[in-house]
């Protein structure tokens, strides 16, 4: 798949994922290393919480969900890289069993004021379940680097390679 330069966002380009499943087993595991809470944990654990059932992290959805993205159509150049988030919520748990598929809306596209030839591209990232229930929404900002770097980084390695 193509990656994206600076240049080629603009503001309302949407870009999707594939699908993630969620396993039982896979929530269990993640909140044993990283978010070991009864609901996280066990069936058992789970039913007399708030979640009534097992629910997996709310950190292990953004791990999924930095799958999907990376792994999406979204491609910018030089990888996924975060420059932190405005916004970052979960209004609904992930079940096992749910089917998770995120989208990526282009909410600012500007260059950056600290790095000459790199841009930051603002983004709403939805993750939402086969049911179109929202479980994650994150607003942040990635550092994109311009196709003018791109080229001059070309042309420094064929001096340099001569």
């Amino acid at each position: 798949m193509t990656e994206h330069f600076l240049e080629d966002y603009q503001v309302g380009q949407t870009y999707s994922s594939s699908v993630a499943r969620v396993e039982s087993g896979r929530i269990k595991s993640f909140a044993a290393e990283f978010d070991p809470q009864p609901f996280h944990l066990s069936e058992e654990g789970a039913a007399g919480t708030i979640f009534g059932s097992l629910a997996a992290s709310g950190w292990h959805t953004a791990a999924m969900t930095m799958r999907l993205v990376v792994e999406g159509t979204l491609r910018p150049a030089g990888g996924v890289v975060g420059l932190g988030f405005d916004e970052f919520r979960w209004p609904s748990p992930v079940r096992p069993g749910d089917e998770l598929r995120a989208e990526t809306e282009i909410l600012e596209v500007r260059l950056s004021k600290s790095g000459p030839g790199h841009g930051v591209i603002k983004v709403r990232i939805t993750t939402a379940t086969q049911h179109g229930r929202p479980v994650q929404i994150a607003v942040g900002h990635l550092l994109v680097p311009g196709r003018e770097r791109k080229d001059a980084k070309e042309a420094e390695a064929m001096n340099t390679a001569v």
